[in-house]
């Protein structure tokens, strides 16, 4: 198999890309239909809740209660068309096209350290593009990140000729991720940090690359966390971010207010919720970024634990899906890339659930497929995409 198509046998010869991906023994057969339903229900439960959170938000919605809604359910459809168009380019053929994704997603990311950056939300980490539109460009570093690793890890083992990648592409995996990973640490934005080397860790746990340097990294990490803390690199509201984890009743009205509100909401939704559009945090607007960082507060206090607990269910069924996907592929590329992804939404889903129970440190990561945001949206919809190739692209005897 090569390029972006492959056969199939007892179906005849090889297919082109639009065949493959609308002819009845490809789509039908092959597409993980968990993995579509689940993520077409999180978005569409994310724009109920975005709408919840901002339609009283005048300030916020130019007047209009449905503009994040529509922005919300147009975000969705371009990230769809992003998925379709990422199955049918396959995931192979954009692993020919991964220097070329690299240098694009490092050179926007240095954009960002430019006038052309913009301070969205306390995080110099986007670029306005104009319209009411920006864009945060380490979002898809993300995606390049896999990519690039997997590239590199896979390459001698995929062709025959190491039985898991040596030291040597290791190390060169590891500079890979390196520069955009620093380059976003500039910013700073220490949430896609955060994701970026778990990200890392994933990858490697996948590759079949030593345990030392899973290892090594995880103690690195360490060490890198406290040199940036006492460099003074991070910005003063993210350090009191994390000094508001390790003592919630530290300034309740100034650093901690965010995560009691958060709380208080989540509580009050007990089992059944309040009712969609009839909780009073999420309408006297108590919780701040409530349709973005913060949106998990209105499932757990508008839908209560029942709803919140689908949304959790929802993402494990990604979850689950995307590690028979792993499992089950025949190639190690493709093994790589979907752990990565694995890692990378395992992780997200946890942090920002995990920051409006309390549990974990603020961070300012969206929830995937529910937070209000186009780059996020986009990018995780492409993971999708990643996902459904890799699927549909085994041999049928997987």
């Amino acid at each position: 198999m090569t390029g972006n198509s492959f056969s199939v046998s007892g179906y005849g010869p090889e297919r082109s890309g639009w065949t493959r991906l609308f002819a009845r023994d490809s789509l039908a057969r092959r597409l993980d239909w968990p993995i579509l339903f689940s993520a077409i229900a999180l978005s569409l439960i994310g724009a109920a809740l975005v709408y919840s959170a901002t339609r009283n938000r005048t300030e916020l919605n130019q007047g209009d209660p449905y503009y994040f809604l529509f922005r919300h359910l147009l975000n969705t459809g371009i990230g769809f068309a992003l998925m379709i168009g990422t199955v049918w380019l396959g995931h192979r053929t954009l692993r020919t096209a991964v220097p070329i994704l690299y240098g694009i997603s490092v050179l926007l990311i240095l954009l960002v350290l430019t006038p052309l950056g913009a301070t969205i939300n306390g995080a110099h980490a986007w670029i306005v593009i104009g319209g009411g539109f920006s864009l945060q460009p380490s979002e898809f570093v993300k995606i390049t990140i896999i990519l690039g690793m997997a590239m590199l890890l896979a390459a001698r083992v995929d062709a025959g000729d190491k039985p898991h990648p040596d030291h040597r592409t290791v190390v060169q995996a590891l500079g890979l991720a390196a520069i955009p990973i620093l380059i976003v640490l500039l910013m700073p934005d220490l949430g896609s940090v955060m994701v970026m080397v778990v990200i890392v860790l994933g990858v490697l746990l996948t590759s079949g690359a030593s345990n030392r340097w899973v290892l090594g990294l995880i103690g690195t990490g360490a060490m890198g966390a406290i040199a940036v803390w006492q460099l003074g690199v991070l910005d003063e509201y993210q350090i009191n971010r994390f000094a508001a984890f390790a003592n919630p009743e530290l300034d309740p009205a100034g650093v901690g207010y965010n995560t009691n509100q958060a709380r208080i909401a989540i509580g009050s939704g007990g089992l059944l919720g309040t009712g969609l559009f009839k909780g009073s945090q999420t309408t006297g607007q108590f919780v701040p970024e409530q349709q973005t960082d913060f949106v998990f507060t209105v499932a757990g206090e508008e839908l209560g634990f029942v709803g919140a607990g689908l949304i959790i269910l929802l993402l494990g069924v990604v979850l689950w899906r995307a590690c028979r996907i792993a499992r089950e592929t025949t190639e190690l590329y493709g093994t790589i890339v979907a752990g990565g992804i694995i890692a990378w939404f395992a992780f997200q889903s946890f942090e920002n659930i995990g920051m409006t129970l309390g549990i974990m440190p603020v961070a300012g990561l969206p929830l995937p497929f529910v937070s209000y945001g186009g780059s996020s949206m986009f990018a995780v919809w492409v993971a999708v995409g990643l996902l459904q190739s890799i699927r549909v692209e085994r041999p049928m005897s997987a």
